[in-house]
């Protein structure tokens, strides 16, 4: 029977780098202050910036969602990483110079400064559960997949209580710093890691022309429904299932842009930037990073169809939702990555590629919990306790953190719930982010919207996802659960968006201070070409972005 196993010099290798990420992480703390600790100093250069984002958004998670939606629904999945280039431009251009010039330390706190401290809190609230039911436990989640296949006698509690506390063992005393000095590490091995995949899978199924003329045949055969040029195809007709046009036109925006420009995790890492130039060429850079993800990342699960297709998995005793074991990848595919893995690498690489695995799980796990502790400590400790010391509050970071372990520990294996990991996490990301994205999107556009019209449609927009999450799980409207969560998404958006304006223009205007540093004008792109015009173009972040936008066009061209 079919088996996966490592040898000595596998786990020693995986062990190895375990043992020697932390010690790094530990190395690089930063904990004078609350700014080193939350924010790194506020002294990182555009390399780290960039490298840091890429690392935090390609997680454990991410991997095995892109190569698992690849086997199962094709490359279309891919229009998530090359549309965060166009939502990191529009990011770089209108919301980051707020950010940086106000000098917050978190999202939250950045709404309560354009509206009022109702916002801050329900916003502060949202993302700490966020993170813990989405981006921790996912992540968690994948690293025990993986485990579970090496160590098959431990049992899930325990190899997520391992890995949450590996992670938090430097996040708990080194804070941003040390996450994002070791992202940096994990970052380069992930993106070798990949490539060597690629290397090996395109090899041994005879190439690009290999690939095609396998997806043909199988297609020919009756056993997948599209031929290879469909397959390949990023834009798909209007009743795809996974990704129509209309869905990635009206629906991926939102959710980029939450996770991009709104999350907590993610824009932490800008806010720890030397300056605005750093900053924004951070941003560019982390675009740039993803163009390449189709080939590294999308595609192997595409060659997934036609190598495993029929592989049984009976002897990895993977529990379905049914209760029922998973005997092909057709039903848990989730273990996509990992066959491609153990049936690919020899050994030796096989460790290397691991430990890239669990570094990227290690990655997004001691993200989150840096951002939810800052979440915790800057949003809700200091405004109880306003006379805290820098070092305290600290502290009071640090516990957190060890709270936040717990809680995602508690939670990851509840995931084994869902089918799809990918779906789980975009399903709950449709419902929780468009009453956020247009409370900023207003907040910066409309000088009319006030706090009163922002809480009203934070508030109706958490009552509506609460209820669509338990009618999907409880199947409560049937009717209502039809509709995509994709255009899902887009309805929420402009439903919450019209009840913020009706609100705002139905009570009081906000106050001038509130408008004036904190809404998008006119003059200040007047002035910042001014300012711009004095450096080389290699610098102008506008120059930069044009290049991005015509290098993805091409990308996206090729596989239209």
């Amino acid at each position: 029977m079919e088996t996966f196993q490592l040898n000595a010099i596998d786990i020693g290798i995986m062990i190895t780098y375990g043992v020697l990420i932390i010690a790094y992480g530990l190395y690089h703390a930063k904990r004078k202050n609350s700014e080193e600790y939350f924010l790194a100093g506020r002294n990182m250069t555009w390399p780290i910036v960039g490298i840091s984002l890429f690392a935090a958004n390609i997680s454990s998670s991410t991997l095995v969602g892109l190569a698992s939606s690849a086997y199962e629904t094709n490359t279309h999945v891919y229009n998530y990483e090359w549309f965060a280039v166009v939502v990191l431009i529009f990011f770089a251009i209108f919301f980051l110079p707020f950010y940086l010039q106000s000098r917050v330390y978190t999202m939250p706190e950045f709404l309560e400064r354009r509206y009022d401290s109702r916002s801050r809190y329900y916003f502060s609230f949202i993302t700490i559960i966020g993170n813990v039911i989405i981006d921790t436990a996912a992540a968690l989640y994948v690293g025990n997949i993986i485990l579970k296949i090496i160590f098959p006698e431990l049992d899930t509690s325990t190899i997520v209580i391992i890995l949450a506390f590996a992670a938090a063992a430097y996040t708990i005393p080194g804070g941003l710093n040390s996450v994002i000095q070791t992202e940096v590490i994990q970052a380069i091995l992930l993106i070798v890691g990949s490539i060597i995949l690629t290397i090996y899978a395109f090899q041994e199924v005879g190439g690009w022309e290999g690939m095609i003329t396998g997806l043909d045949k199988k297609h020919a055969a009756g056993e997948i429904a599209l031929n290879a040029e469909q397959t390949l195809s990023l834009v798909r007709p209007l009743g795809d299932e996974f990704m129509s046009w209309a869905g990635l036109l009206v629906g991926v925006p939102i959710l980029g842009f939450y996770f991009w420009a709104n999350n907590q995790f993610m824009v932490q890492r800008i806010l720890g930037a030397r300056d605005l130039n750093h900053g924004r060429w951070g941003a560019l850079f982390a675009g740039l990073l993803k163009l390449p993800v189709i080939f590294i990342m999308v595609l192997p699960g595409t060659i997934a169809i036609i190598l495993y297709s029929s592989l049984d998995l009976s002897f990895l005793n993977y529990p379905l939702p049914s209760g029922e074991i998973c005997t092909n990848l057709a039903d848990c595919p989730n273990m996509t990555y990992p066959v491609l893995l153990f049936k690919l690498l020899p050994t030796g690489l096989l460790g290397l590629v691991l430990a890239g695995l669990l570094a990227a799980m290690m990655s997004s796990v001691s993200a989150t919990f840096n951002s939810a502790s800052t979440l915790i400590t800057m949003d809700f400790v200091q405004k109880i306790k306003p006379n805290l010391t820098s070092q305290q509050l600290v502290r009071s970071g640090q516990i957190s953190t060890l709270v936040l372990v717990v809680l995602a520990s508690a939670w990851a294996p509840q995931i084994e719930r869902w089918g799809s990991l990918f779906e789980y996490l975009q399903i709950i990301l449709s419902f929780i982010c468009p009453p956020v994205v247009s409370v900023f999107i207003l907040g910066l556009f409309w000088k009319r919207a006030n706090a009163n019209g922002a809480f009203v449609s934070l508030i109706t927009g958490f009552l509506l996802a609460m209820f669509l999450l338990l009618s999907d799980i409880y199947d409560i409207a049937p009717a209502v659960n039809d509709i995509h969560f994709l255009f899902m998404a887009f309805y929420l958006f402009l439903f919450c968006g019209a009840l913020h304006i009706a609100v705002s223009l139905a009570t009081k205007a906000p106050d001038l201070e509130k408008v004036e540093n904190y809404t998008w004008r006119k003059e200040i792109f007047q002035k910042e070409t001014i300012e711009l015009a004095a450096l080389p173009w290699y610098q102008n972040y506008r120059y930069l972005a044009i290049i991005l936008l015509v290098i993805t066009a091409m990308v996206v061209g090729y596989f239209w």
